[in-house]
């Protein structure tokens, strides 16, 4: 069983950063055998894949709207992933969920994650 608390989000300025946080608590299997993806919703529309990392951080995928302003990294020592965003733009705003898969691959299709947070809402102001 996993817990994910997403934490971070809030009101930034465009062009601004801000630095999610994954925090998981995993019960009968390390926290670092599982890929974590970060994903966005917004209302009404479909869930989106924004990155995701593999276990012990070899590999790392970003969809192409983020590539060069998100970066996403690990500290299995601490049981958290962390989604860096810079240059943030308006069409960012997005509640941000992140996910785990006991696959050591990340994803970039929510159907293969198994465990889910709450989510974090992220809102970008022009």
């Amino acid at each position: 069983q996993v817990q994910l608390v997403e934490s971070g989000g809030g009101l930034v300025q465009a062009g601004g950063s801000q630095r999610l946080s994954c925090a998981c608590a995993a019960s009968g299997r390390t926290f670092s055998t599982y890929a974590v993806g970060w994903f966005r919703q917004v209302l009404g529309k479909e869930r989106e894949f924004v990155s995701a990392i593999s276990w012990r951080d070899i590999n790392t995928y970003y969809a192409d709207y983020v590539k060069g302003r998100f970066t996403i990294s690990r500290d299995n020592a601490k049981n958290t992933v962390y989604l860096q965003m810079n240059s943030l733009e308006p069409e960012d705003t997005a509640v941000y969920y992140c996910a785990a898969r006991p696959s050591g691959l990340g994803s970039s299709s929510p159907n293969d994650y198994t465990y889910w947070g709450q989510g974090t809402q992220v809102t970008v102001s022009s």
